[in-house]
């Protein structure tokens, strides 16, 4: 009897995979490599909505556990993970550089917000109005993160390839059931899959479609995250990844000419020297009506749990909502009522 089955492996699956091996609980994952959001999200850390200048949801308490959480992660699995690289802000005008400076004036984002405007040297970029420096930020590569954990999960006997079919699962009243697994409790990690899930299909998991290219720039030479229109990510070896896009009605993972066009568009904007588009992504990033996770036990089930909803912030706050979960199962302490699935309960009664 294992305490733990887990369904899914992206960044919410590894993320509460690690939290219970800190604390020595038994689990198997069941996963068929289908959250392709985290495979190809740029994997940015960054405490700053920097469209509105405000704090990130819970982003105080989340940045703190980023270091810790892939420093951990890299060595168990032996690869680079966490880039720690500035996130520099583009002003596009006078006005932008004095909505910078009141909000890092702000007690809130006074920690992350550097008060000081630097000056663009990179004859590649153009940006007369110079750039706002975010702190305490990088990029983690999740797409090396989840294909190493995954080998790491395989080579521990923990990990079941496959489809979960949830027909095939058998809930009692202390324990489920899959196959030849049996579990204490049973947590949904599944991404986008969940509006597939019967059992949590109720919740308002919307599922926004990203799009973004990689390029290669030889002549760029960005050693930081630029945030214009679009993000620049540098990647190493004259390489960058670029996006992203957000379509609320396409719930496909396949990319689309008029994403890559509106990508291309915006990077030129900015992007002064000639770069060659080698490779379009996409995938769909499991967000909610509200903007807020998905965490919590099932009003009927009480050993069946979620884990969703993380939107396109999942490098930051996967490792927070993990543990949150962890102590609400083991230890009883009450969710957040903004991250609680409690909130939709009124859904799963009404269906």
């Amino acid at each position: 009897m294992l305490d733990y089955l887990i369904v899914g492996l992206g960044l919410a699956g590894v993320a509460l995979s690690e939290t219970l091996e800190k604390h020595g609980r038994s689990f198997r994952v069941v996963s068929d490599t289908s959250q392709t959001s985290s495979i190809v999200a740029a994997g940015l850390y960054n405490p700053v909505i920097l469209k509105r200048f405000t704090l990130a949801w819970k982003a105080d308490k989340q940045l703190p556990l980023v270091q810790p959480f892939y420093a951990a992660l890299e060595k168990k699995l032996g690869v680079t993970l966490d880039h720690k690289l500035p996130v520099l802000r583009r002003f596009a005008s006078i006005e932008e550089q004095n909505n910078w400076f009141q909000a890092a004036d702000t007690p809130a984002l006074q920690p992350f917000l550097s008060n000081e405007i630097k000056e663009n040297h990179n004859p590649g970029l153009e940006a007369p109005f110079g750039f706002g420096q975010v702190l305490g930020t990088g990029r983690v590569a999740t797409k090396e993160l989840i294909e190493n954990y995954t080998d790491y999960l395989n080579k521990s006997g923990k990990l079941e390839q496959g489809t979960f079919l949830h027909s095939a699962l058998k809930i009692e009243s202390n324990f489920v059931s899959y196959n030849a697994i049996k579990a204490k409790r049973i947590v949904f990690a599944e991404g986008f899959g969940l509006h597939q899930n019967p059992f949590f299909n109720y919740l308002p998991l919307t599922g926004t479609k990203g799009e973004l290219i990689k390029i290669k720039a030889p002549k760029l030479k960005a050693d930081m995250i630029v945030k214009s229109g679009v993000f620049i990510v540098p990647l190493g070896d004259d390489y960058y990844r670029v996006g992203a896009t957000y379509k609320w009605k396409d719930k496909t993972n396949i990319p689309t000419p008029e994403a890559r066009s509106e990508l291309i568009e915006k990077l030129k904007a900015f992007v002064k020297v000639d770069f060659n588009v080698e490779e379009h992504l996409a995938g769909i990033r499991p967000t909610v009506t509200d903007r807020r996770p998905l965490v919590g036990q099932h009003p009927q089930h009480k050993n069946m749990y979620v884990l969703n909803g993380m939107g396109s912030r999942g490098v930051m706050i996967a490792p927070y909502v993990a543990e949150q979960l962890f102590n609400l199962i083991e230890y009883d302490k009450p969710l957040q009522p903004e991250m609680d699935i409690a909130r939709f309960y009124k859904k799963y009664d009404n269906r």
